[in-house]
């Protein structure tokens, strides 16, 4: 019988999931630092089976650097839902290209020390990544309003996976040191899933949170408020003149720029006199207007979803849930029986 270790099932998924990206020409184009992590994740997913299916020790040179460079991308990926602004300059990028450098080094000159540096790169990465997504979800503007939630949520899974992949290379270390390796391919097999883990919420975010390319737009002028009250209502008649609500694309960068104010003073001044982040300020004007499309006895809730701005029927329900404290079905049944009621009387 062919014995097909586990790492290769998860490449083989790895890969997969990459195709079905591609397919989507646009949505690659947008995500194409997701999209080479998942590349980088099927190969040293592949690359592991080799290792530890086939004992070829050879790779041991090899995947350390595959390695090192997974969190550095991963970093990478989540940037590309903030705005340049807010991200780390561009000048200072190739500073990430310093750990499979440094891992090629240690291979060469003192490679007992590799694993712990590999955890202490995996360490230092997910409190980047934390770092990163400090404000919630209103830390990634490039993310589309309906999305930016499950990508903050992304955010942390990444995270916690680096922290699992670094608690894993610490234990095959310790077991080299306690029983030379003996249990060291059980635990390096089982590792490669945290990497279909990492994949499924970065990919998550690739496949609906990263907006599309927005076309050309007329410059904007330059403002800035001076009192939140000043901010939210010129946030508020944008909104209202333009319906940008509506827009399953919209951002908060793009908003921004709309405003012709900052992000950072737009989505401070709806969290200090609204309380809410910008998502869920933008999603109350999207179930207002789902209310009101409900009203109408021609429209079915899928409609009434999609036209108010949602993609998706899980958010839309979770965020009706939230304003009206029940389900669109349940609101609609009770709102349209509400004027029949009156007429009788």
């Amino acid at each position: 019988m062919i014995f097909v270790p586990l790492p290769f099932v998860v490449a083989l998924l790895l890969l997969i999931l990459l195709a079905a990206l591609l397919r989507t020409t646009d949505q690659g184009k947008a995500n194409r630092p997701f999209l080479a992590l998942i590349a980088l994740c099927a190969t040293q997913t592949f690359l592991v089976g080799l290792r530890w299916g086939y004992d070829l020790t050879v790779l041991r040179y090899v995947l350390p650097v595959l390695a090192a460079c997974v969190p550095p991308l991963t970093l990478a990926s989540f940037r590309c839902l903030i705005a340049r602004n807010d991200a780390e300059p561009e000048a200072n990028s190739w500073l990430h290209w310093l750990p499979p450098v440094a891992i090629a080094l240690l291979l060469v000159t003192a490679p007992q020390s590799i694993d712990i540096a590999l955890v202490a790169l995996f360490l230092g990465y997910a409190i980047a990544l934390l770092q990163l997504g400090r404000r919630g979800p209103d830390s990634l503007d490039e993310a589309r309003f309906d999305r930016a939630v499950a990508a903050h949520r992304a955010l942390v899974m990444a995270a916690a996976a680096l922290c699992m992949s670094a608690l894993f290379d610490l234990t095959i270390w310790l077991d080299f040191e306690w029983t030379r390796g003996d249990h060291a391919a059980l635990i390096a097999g089982n590792g490669s899933l945290l990497g279909l883990l990492m994949i499924g919420a970065t990919t998550l975010v690739a496949a609906g949170a990263k907006a599309f390319p927005e076309p050309a737009q007329e410059p904007v002028q330059t403002a800035c408020a001076e009192l939140d009250r000043e901010v939210l209502d010129r946030v508020e008649r944008l909104l209202a003149e333009h319906k940008l609500y509506l827009d399953d694309n919209l951002t908060l960068s793009r908003l921004a720029r709309r405003a012709g104010l900052p992000a950072r003073q737009i989505s401070g001044a709806i969290n200090r006199m609204a309380g809410k982040n910008v998502s869920q300020y933008i999603n109350d004007h999207r179930i207002a207007e789902a209310c009101r499309l409900l009203l109408r006895p021609d429209v079915s809730v899928t409609t009434a979803m999609l036209d108010s701005g949602f993609q998706t029927k899980s958010n839309f329900n979770r965020e009706f849930r939230r304003v009206t404290s029940l389900s669109p079905a349940t609101w609609r049944d009770r709102n349209r029986a509400r004027p029949e009621r009156q007429a009788l009387t």
